[in-house]
């Protein structure tokens, strides 16, 4: 599992570099091809005997950050986010900007300077500023308007089986398929590394048509419901209970009898899994289900705590689980001839 490396790695929608150089890296000793396609897409490819049923497993690179928008004269900079960031999250948070990995602080005005119009709202993102202990704008001079900026977070096993890191949507895809990568397959199977996935899903716009696939495996890390809340009452998924299933989310309606069959293949493994709470969030399955004449689709995530933030926690287990549910229905997809 190269979960650590991925995670990190820095890598937003548009400046995924490292995160390809890595994987190719990686993955180049178990693959028969390679290419990287106009829009960053790493389009890796397995040969085999028969031609049918055309496979694809699929994760995307990017991340959530930040992007550089203004160099003020007192030292300070300007930002916007790239993909879904709230605001309380980030408050007074470290981050590294740039190729250099300048450290800054995200900063907002203190609460012994707020006014009773101000006290107990969330700062909106407008209000925020990264500070990196200047005190002029020529001492930013080796920052630049563009330049990204990532959550100054690194990976850690914090219990035999909790991991803490940043990412993990969806570094854990892309581990996903560097482990599932090194098994033999019956049919040509295409491991797909996609690119701006967090601001619409536009690296996999384009794989379907070019991949043309009869069954898609889309691999993810995703949000887990079981946080404390005012009702105690928890909603799916829950970390520790296995693999997460989609029936739907908003980009994409799973297809009934697909699902069904992954779940008895779990069953039959003795593979625990969960379904993700309905109609919330969306992956690069809602492109490829839609591309050339419908693609089948099959979403398995990992679920952790936290997405979208400085740190995230995953339980290993659902990790191990969902290798061995994607390998499981991979297998099964050669057996029955993608029938």
């Amino acid at each position: 599992m190269l979960l650590k490396q991925l995670s990190n790695l820095d890598g937003a929608a548009g400046d995924e570099g490292a995160l390809r150089d890595f994987i190719k890296k990686n993955i180049k000793d178990f693959v028969d091809t390679i290419d990287t396609d106009a829009l960053g897409n790493l389009i890796c490819y397995k040969r085999a005997k028969k031609k049918k049923p055309v496979v694809l497993i699929i994760a995307h690179m990017d991340e959530v950050g930040f992007i550089i928008t203004a160099k003020k004269q007192d030292g300070t900079l300007k930002f916007s986010r790239v993909g879904g960031i709230s605001s309380r999250v980030i408050l007074s948070k470290t981050v590294r900007i740039g190729k250099k990995k300048i450290k800054g602080v995200i900063g907002v005005k203190p609460i012994h300077l707020l006014d009773k119009t101000e006290a107990g709202k969330t700062p909106e993102f407008r209000e925020l500023y990264i500070d990196v202990g200047a005190i002029s704008d020529k001492e930013i001079e080796d920052i630049s308007i563009g330049d990204y900026a990532y959550f100054d977070t690194t990976f850690e096993k914090t219990t035999s089986h909790i991991l803490k890191g940043k990412a993990f949507d969806d570094r854990i895809g892309c581990s996903l398929i560097l482990d599932l990568v090194k098994n033999r397959f019956q049919f040509p199977l295409h491991a797909v590394f996609t690119t701006q996935e967090e601001i619409g899903l536009r690296g996999a716009y384009v794989i379907g048509n070019r991949i043309k696939p009869d069954f898609a495996i889309i691999l993810e890390g995703t949000g887990a419901g079981d946080f404390p809340s005012d009702t105690d009452t928890a909603r799916t998924p829950f970390l520790g209970k296995g693999p997460t299933l989609t029936v739907i989310d908003k980009s994409m309606i799973a297809d009934r009898e697909f699902l069904r069959r992954i779940k008895t293949i779990a069953e039959n493994k003795s593979i625990p899994y969960q379904i993700k709470q309905p109609g919330i969030g969306g992956t690069d399955a809602g492109r490829i289900h839609i591309s050339q004449r419908g693609v089948t689709c099959g979403i398995i995530a990992v679920p952790a705590r936290y997405i979208h933030s400085p740190v995230s926690l995953m339980n290993l287990k659902d990790y191990k689980n969902s290798l061995r549910l994607a390998e499981a229905i991979l297998k099964d997809i050669g057996k029955m001839g993608g029938k």
